[in-house]
């Protein structure tokens, strides 16, 4: 039985908001995340692997992601590549409200890759649903990305939001790796491995 990953690459919200508009990313740098997430699209459509670009809106009026507003839109490096599928949403997660499920499930896919934004809020919603229905999930950590936070919670940095999730993220949830790494399995058909809750916890114990 081969173990080749039968994989998607997930766009998530790369849209003029996250990089001209009101919520800008910080960390990664878009300088550095949008480049590496125009090269896995590339790099995935060359290998066959099918592209998912998703977008999110929000009703008329709304101060982010207005529909029909300039931040609404995707950017252009990303509208204008080739895709297999497009997916509108207006929750966080990629799955709720939408086809997704149904798609991956018709194109045979057990195995998503994600990248775009934000780590923390779309990605993570989507790769904890995506773990509970049983998928392989891998993220991109170079080619997705954080604002930084205040509110009565307390104060983050996107920095810190960006690598405590990820690394929460491959403690359990999915297997994290660099654009470049991740471009290699693929060409390779090689499965990337998360890590264990277990383990990471001892790690900082010994």
């Amino acid at each position: 039985m081969s173990t080749t990953p039968r994989r998607a690459l997930i766009v998530i919200d790369v849209q003029n908001e996250y990089i001209t508009g009101n919520l800008p990313i910080e960390y990664p740098p878009v300088a550095v995340s949008l480049p590496n997430i125009l090269l896995a699209m590339d790099a995935a459509r060359e290998a066959g692997v099918p592209v998912v670009v998703v977008q999110h809106e929000t009703p008329v009026g709304a101060p982010i992601f207005a529909k029909g507003s300039p931040g609404w839109e995707l950017h252009d490096s990303v509208a204008r590549r080739p895709r297999d599928h497009y997916i509108s949403k207006t929750w966080a997660s990629t799955y709720t409200g939408t086809d997704l499920a149904e798609w991956l499930a018709a194109n045979a896919i057990d195995t998503i890759a994600i990248a775009g934004y934000m780590t923390h809020n779309c990605n993570a919603a989507t790769i904890y649903e995506a773990a509970h229905k049983g998928m392989g999930v891998e993220f991109l950590s170079d080619a997705t990305g954080s604002p930084s936070y205040q509110n009565a919670a307390g104060k983050a940095s996107a920095e810190e939001i960006h690598r405590v999730y990820s690394t929460v993220f491959h403690s359990n949830f999915a297997a994290v790796a660099s654009t470049g790494d991740w471009v290699a399995a693929m060409r390779e058909g090689r499965a990337l491995e998360k890590d264990d809750i277990y383990l990471s916890n001892l790690r900082t114990r010994c």
